[in-house]
């Protein structure tokens, strides 16, 4: 068996964390092959490296004096390598890359947290160091080129049987340093486990898998020990976020199983991402995830359903103001957009008034303070009666639903209801389908 490990900032912080790391790591002989991410906080007061790195870049960019913001850095590493006893010329290298910083792109500076830290676990667990500026390449369209990536991840495997990585970073078609978003870590490991076939990709991180909903909101939600990429795309873009959403798609496909655990608590089972499995799942929904700050422009126009185009000249005018759209509910005669309050903050009333002039509806009013609820779960298509469960659930508890809309998948059923109600929502849906089924068996 083959695992890629890939560990996140919260497991890299500091000493301490490097020692669990390697106890992780020397426990299972098929992690040969370890990804890390820049050291992130050791405490809730405390800066992630690649914050600082940003920071240090901002400082350059304006000629300012960085030297504050360096000796932080330097100093985070430096303690590192001290308490674990490590002989890696780290100073030099950091003192060299901070004389020449004025020389270095963006992308190079903020790459450095995962390139020092690689380098320093990769001395502390005996594995050699692979960089990965000369293994992952980009497309001129920021794409993977999975093809070249894969020819020279298989190369370095032949030539070491254990390696540490640097995530979050490659190269450019020109062979320039270029980065992931933020988070770019987890795609890093999810690329290795894609072009290495691996059997299992590893993410330890400080939580111990996904939760059927946000403890803040239900007290000891219950653990989801299996969920299918599609519904962790599903709760991740409602808020739940744990893992980054693209470092799905490379593993996707090949049917790859992502397995998120805790580093502070390996004995944890965590949660298991794969699409095809068969495993059932012991309620008729994985998960509930939400966001509040929504609007609604609610439209009406007589015959609409006659005039053809009238929605997209609509969408038209939303996209000019670059506003991207959450759902669509519809009538015969009328329809209501919601969108991001964010995303329409400053040119509401202007959106407004041209599709006033422009498409003359016989009403037009928005509704605002809306929050959307999403329920997720891929029994629920072979499940008769859940939306009437989850409907009565919310009627029980007199909470008022202003939209409603289901996936064409019929993994998701999503409802808004104003934000006075978001959290009782959540609670009311949880308790209909997990608590009462506990209370029944």
């Amino acid at each position: 068996m083959l695992k890629i490990t890939k560990f996140g900032g919260s497991s890299v912080a500091n000493a301490t964390q490097f020692k669990k790391v390697k106890a992780i790591v020397q426990a299972d002989p098929s992690r040969k092959y370890v990804v890390v991410s820049a050291p992130g906080k050791r405490n809730s007061s405390d800066n992630k490296i690649t914050d600082l790195l940003y920071l240090l870049d901002a400082h350059r960019q304006y000629h300012v004096d960085a030297s504050n913001v360096y000796r932080l850095i330097r100093q985070r590493f430096v303690d590192i390598k001290t308490e674990l006893g490590l002989k890696q010329p780290i100073e030099k290298e950091l003192d060299t890359f901070y004389t020449n910083l004025n020389t270095y792109t963006q992308a190079q500076i903020v790459s450095r947290g995962e390139y020092f830290c690689a380098k320093l676990m990769a001395e502390y667990l005996g594995y050699d160091f692979v960089d990965a500026k000369d293994i992952i390449r980009f497309n001129l369209d920021k794409t993977i080129d999975m093809q070249a990536t894969a020819a020279k991840l298989q190369a370095k495997c032949a030539q070491y049987e254990h390696f540490v990585f640097p995530g979050f970073y490659g190269s450019s078609a020109n062979n320039q340093i270029q980065v992931f978003s933020r988070g770019g870590g987890d795609i890093t490991g999810s690329i290795l486990a894609k072009c290495l076939n691996a059997d299992m990709y590893e993410n330890w991180t400080d939580v111990s898998g996904f939760l059927m909903a946000d403890p803040k909101i239900v007290d000891h939600p219950k653990q989801i020990t299996h969920i299918t990429y599609s519904e962790l795309r599903e709760l991740s873009y409602m808020g739940a976020s744990v893992l980054h959403e693209e470092a799905i798609f490379p593993v996707k496909e090949a049917n790859i199983p992502i397995h998120i655990l805790n580093t502070n608590h390996p004995e944890d089972p965590g949660t298991i991402i794969q699409e095809r499995t068969n495993i059932k799942n012991p309620y008729a929904i994985t998960g509930i995830a939400g966001k509040e700050g929504f609007v609604s422009i609610y439209i009406y126009k007589k015959h609409m359903s006659s005039e053809v185009g009238y929605i997209r000249k609509v969408l038209s005018i939303l996209e000019m103001y670059n506003v991207s759209v959450e759902h669509i509910p519809s009538g015969i005669d009328s329809f209501s957009v919601v969108v991001n309050k964010s995303d329409v903050q400053d040119s509401l009333y202007e959106i407004l008034a041209r599709i006033k002039t422009e498409l003359k509806p016989d009403e037009i009013h928005t509704e605002e303070n809306l929050a959307l609820i999403s329920t997720v779960g891929k029994s629920m298509s072979d499940s008769p009666g859940v939306a009437g469960k989850l409907f009565k659930s919310l009627g029980d508890q007199k909470i008022n639903i202003r939209m409603i809309a289901q996936s064409s998948d019929e993994i998701n059923i999503t409802v808004a209801v104003l934000c006075k109600d978001f959290k009782a929502t959540i609670r009311s849906i949880y308790d209909a389908f997990v608590t009462k089924e506990d209370q029944n068996v």
